[in-house]
């Protein structure tokens, strides 16, 4: 007969306890295969417990395979191969190992080009999703469209006209997860069979987007004026990607004369189309905001994608899409079996963070603060007595510039050497398909994270650096 204390079974109930102790003996030999199990009845008699208890715990190890029944015979041990000790599962313990956030371990990253942390307007958007729940609740359990609910995407249009003077029909909006999910959904939207074409220099992420998805693409070089167009005819690509407002890492603006180009190379032919990546439009310090390329693009030729995380945080995964009529038809013929990849509760705050205009006042004040951020940041850089050896190149747009320096280091020395001081740079060079033809000597400066407190630090670190 089966014997068992139940005096340490610890904060398991009784059939738990009983269930455990009998696979120990399975695994461990005491009980052979086939062997015969007491009945319910017997063993909950022997050990002073309940029938149901007996019951319960026999038939969990009947569901997991350690015994099996007879009619009208009872229970026995099943036959399993190569037994082991069975050892008790200890729950691990995380509580003292350091939560790992984001990547290096510099004390100043100026190649990481994030929003600032503390700038998120929490309690505005803790306000408006208590407000969701109160008053959207019957709305948060129902899926969304495919391409996102329509208060959004209406919202959305609306700061289009207002801030872009774009003319964006709600109906062609689709709203995704990141812009890494849209680039998916566009090459599937397309066809992999397409041959796309990408700037050289760029973000390299995106040359590594089409790299997984296996569709076959071309680097086009940046003359003066941002994508060559004699290169890019000469490339046999069809689609183009492309951030022409603001060019990482570059900083170049594309002028409106080769903007025109680019839509009279698109609309050589049907299948031609343009990707505008207008990832930080937001942010230009001088003068009105560049128009984009889709507000002039009469041939339905450009897709325009953007995204909420370099306006509000990186953690913010909403991002959107804007797709010509005939490209949204396809769309909805062929994609919408898709979900959104965005929540409801996410996607109703948003909306009512721009229906409210609290998203136009956050903009202000983030337009403001990375102005002063960037003007106290070259303000110390000009204060220091190595400046003569730096020039400063396209600091009125986006959350980036450019600073040249005279050295004898090479980029990747400097960007080691900065490792050893504690400072994380990245050079322009970095960014070109082959470094070997890449202009040297020029960093990347990213002050969007910058606190201000670490601004002199960063500065004096720099010029350690260089």
């Amino acid at each position: 007969m089966l014997t068992y204390s139940f005096e340490n079974k610890g904060s398991d109930s009784l059939y738990e306890f009983l269930y455990k102790k009998i696979i120990e003996d399975i695994l461990s030999g005491h009980l052979a295969r086939d062997e015969k199990l007491p009945s319910k009845r017997a063993l909950a008699k022997h050990l002073n417990i309940s029938t149901i208890t007996v019951e319960n715990a026999y038939n969990q190890l009947m569901a997991e395979g350690y015994i099996y029944s007879k009619p009208k015979s009872g229970y026995y041990v099943s036959h399993i191969s190569s037994p082991r000790l069975h050892t008790e599962t200890v729950k691990p313990n995380y509580e003292n190992e350091p939560e790992i956030i984001g990547e290096g371990a510099c004390d100043i990253d100026l190649a990481m080009n994030s929003a600032a942390k503390d700038s998120f307007p929490f309690s505005v958007w803790t306000r408006l999703m208590r407000e969701i729940m109160t008053d959207k609740s019957d709305l948060l359990t129902v899926n969304s469209p495919s391409v996102g609910i329509r208060e959004l995407r209406c919202a959305i249009s609306d700061y289009l006209f207002e801030f872009r003077g774009m003319r964006a029909d709600p109906d062609c909006i689709i709203i995704g997860a990141g812009t890494e999910y849209l680039y998916s959904l566009i090459i599937q939207l397309l066809g992999r069979h397409k041959k796309y074409a990408v700037e050289d220099p760029g973000y390299r992420k995106i040359a590594q987007i089409y790299t997984a998805n296996n569709v076959r693409f071309d680097y086009i070089p940046l003359d003066k004026n941002g994508v060559s167009t004699a290169a890019l005819e000469k490339s046999k690509a069809d689609v183009l990607h492309i951030s022409p407002s603001h060019h990482f890492p570059t900083g170049k603006v594309t002028p409106v004369s080769r903007r025109y180009e680019l839509l009279s190379w698109a609309e050589k032919s049907p299948d031609r189309y343009i990707i505008e990546d207008d990832y930080d439009s937001e942010f230009r310090f001088a003068g009105r905001p560049i128009p984009s390329l889709q507000s002039i693009d009469h041939g339905e030729k450009v897709i325009y994608i953007n995204t909420f995380s370099k306006s509000l945080t990186s953690t913010i995964r909403i991002s959107y899409m804007v797709l010509p009529k005939s490209l949204m038809a396809l769309y909805k013929k062929e994609l919408s079996f898709y979900s959104c990849t965005v929540s409801n509760f996410e996607q109703y705050t948003l909306a009512a963070f721009i229906e409210q205009g609290y998203f136009e006042k956050h903009i202000n004040r983030m337009r403001n603060y990375y102005r002063t951020q960037r003007d106290e940041l070259m303000e110390e850089i000009k204060k220091h007595p190595l400046f003569g050896r730096v020039q400063i190149k396209e600091e009125d747009a986006g959350l980036h510039f450019l600073m040249k320096v005279d050295t004898s280091l090479s980029d990747s020395q400097l960007i080691e050497k900065g490792k050893s001081k504690g400072i994380n740079i990245s050079c322009l060079s970095q960014y070109y398909k082959d470094e070997s033809s890449a202009d040297k000597h020029t960093l990347i400066i990213n002050y969007s994270g910058l606190p201000k407190d670490d601004i002199k630090k960063a500065v004096q670190l720099l010029f350690e650096t260089i």
